[in-house]
């Protein structure tokens, strides 16, 4: 059965589309026509609002009190669900420093559920790849990463991990001061992986050095990073500064301020900044402790905190727009691009796309971004 749904707008990476008719069948959307052509009485029809893509998150370790380490379908289930309330469809599943047996089992469990994404519901979001934070980071720069679990870079440990998560790699951070780095993050990317630098003490020299070795992007910018100073801008001035680097940032009031968000605005602009959430598996449940990978976390008003340090955060999608919003002043327009378009250039996965022939995985966003609707596979998901 066919499907209408119509808005007042329909947000795309080239330009607004006014008056838009999505017609929905099997999943895909079969056409994009105005109200102007529409043949029939649409089935869902949001006056004065925006359909955009729904969101796609690069960090993200869990949600629903659950960890995507668990890798288990009534796991990344619960996970999907919650997220698809807040506008995410896709997201790369981000394990963090444990055991390296512990990281195998959870990489190769990722991967099958990825492989058969059947097991999960339609209309939840779902993990199109693996985001490995750990175990190649810097001890001075761990934050809340177990330091007996860190390993110095090794291309035989990435293999092992890539063998277990069938090829599902697509983004690894690392330190890139680490002897061994540079020759892993070579290999890394030879391999199809996105290399994002973070918690790291880097110098300046260090951070060229591996952006020349192919690294792109940046992890939570600012946190877990060599402190800005005017003589040794270190890993933190050179990612600000170098137009081709993405660069992340969590938006949630606790991890950076907001006029530090501004600064980070300012320097990457529409093109290279990328809006995540680094949730964990408190996300969406009351105070109290939870778990992040093997180790327990605290989480009261807001923050994650363990061993006295942030450990991620309880943020969704759809409040890091308004956030972004709210401390930039910039509009909603700009601000999807940094939940969308930029995350899906950044990994080469397509996901951020509203075209013909393309999954309905859209979000109806209102005039100041506050969400009213996801739809996964052109099922309604959520509504406000």
């Amino acid at each position: 059965m066919r499907t209408l749904v119509t808005a007042a707008r329909l947000w795309s990476a080239n330009g607004p589309i006014e008056n838009p008719v999505l017609e929905i069948e099997d999943g895909r959307i079969v056409e994009i026509t105005t109200t102007k052509e529409a043949w029939a009485t649409p089935a869902h029809n949001f006056p004065g609002a925006t359909i955009a893509p729904a969101f796609f998150d690069v960090h993200l370790h869990g949600a629903a009190g659950h960890d995507v380490m668990e890798a288990t379908p009534e796991a990344l289930s619960a996970i999907g669900e919650l997220l698809a309330r807040h506008g995410t469809a896709t997201y790369l599943a981000t394990t963090v420093t444990a055991p390296l047996d512990e990281t195998l089992r959870a990489v190769s469990g990722l991967a099958k559920l990825m492989n058969k994404p059947e097991h999960l519901p339609h209309t939840a979001a779902r993990p199109i790849g693996i985001h490995l934070e750990g175990p190649f980071l810097s001890h001075f720069k761990r934050g809340v990463q177990p330091a007996e679990h860190l390993l110095a870079p090794d291309i035989a440990i990435f293999n092992r991990l890539d063998e277990a998560a069938e090829g599902h790699i697509r983004m690894m951070t690392i330190a890139p001061e680490l002897p061994g780095a540079l020759d892993l993050i070579t290999h890394a990317v030879r391999r199809g992986v996105r290399v994002s630098l973070g918690h790291s003490d880097a110098t300046a020299a260090q951070t060229r050095a591996a952006i020349a070795a192919g690294a792109v992007s940046a992890t939570h910018t600012f946190n877990a990073m060599r402190t800005l100073d005017h003589r040794e801008p270190g890993i933190l001035g050179t990612v600000l500064t170098d137009d081709q680097m993405y660069a992340e940032l969590i938006c949630d009031g606790v991890h950076v301020s907001p006029e530090m968000v501004k600064l980070w605005w300012r320097a990457k602009g529409e093109g290279r900044a990328i809006l995540v959430t680094d949730a964990i598996s408190a996300t969406g449940m009351p105070d109290g402790e939870y778990q992040l990978g093997g180790f327990p976390v605290q989480v009261a008003n807001g923050r994650a905190m363990a061993r006295g340090v942030l450990a991620g955060s309880v943020l969704t999608q759809d409040r890091a727009l308004s956030n972004f919003v709210e401390f930039t002043g910039t509009s909603v327009d700009d601000a999807v691009r940094l939940l969308t378009h930029n995350p899906a250039e950044m990994t080469g996965l397509e996901t951020a796309a509203l075209a013909e022939g393309d999954p309905a995985n859209f979000v109806v966003l209102g005039a100041t971004g506050k969400l009213q609707a996801t739809f996964l596979e052109g099922q309604m998901a959520a509504q406000a």
